[in-house]
């Protein structure tokens, strides 16, 4: 089924709003964020956080429900990240820091859900 471009524009308000709350939640963390929405040939990362000698390349999804929320994340998806990340890696990541792939999936009335290492689950 093809999107209306209402739908589309929808779509991506929530997106970029669920990227918001996502960055707030990871500075509340002790995180800071490097960089939002970088895009590649290879696929794009919607946040690029750092954390201590720790760089994540975030995925995030925002979804209706916790239940949806939940099944929000695939492997097809963290490929394109983990594809992103490893053309984006040397800009943000110095020699001996920890590089990883992580995501966080967001629904109404519940705490984000952060998934750490996410491409090895």
């Amino acid at each position: 089924m093809k999107r209306s471009g209402q739908q589309r524009a929808e779509a991506e308000r929530r997106g970029r709003r669920g990227e918001t709350l996502a960055a707030w939640y990871l500075r509340l963390k002790g995180w800071s964020i490097l960089a939002r929405r970088i895009k590649t040939p290879r696929g794009e990362v919607d946040l690029i956080a750092r954390r201590g000698r720790t760089v994540a390349f975030i995925e995030v999804k925002w979804r209706a429900t916790a239940e949806q929320r939940d099944f929000a994340i695939d492997s097809r998806r963290l490929a394109r990240v983990v594809a992103a990340a490893e053309g984006l890696a040397h800009r943000y990541a110095q020699g001996g820091e920890d590089v990883r792939i992580d995501a966080i999936l967001l629904a109404p009335g519940r705490w984000p859900r952060h998934i750490a290492n996410a491409s090895l689950n």
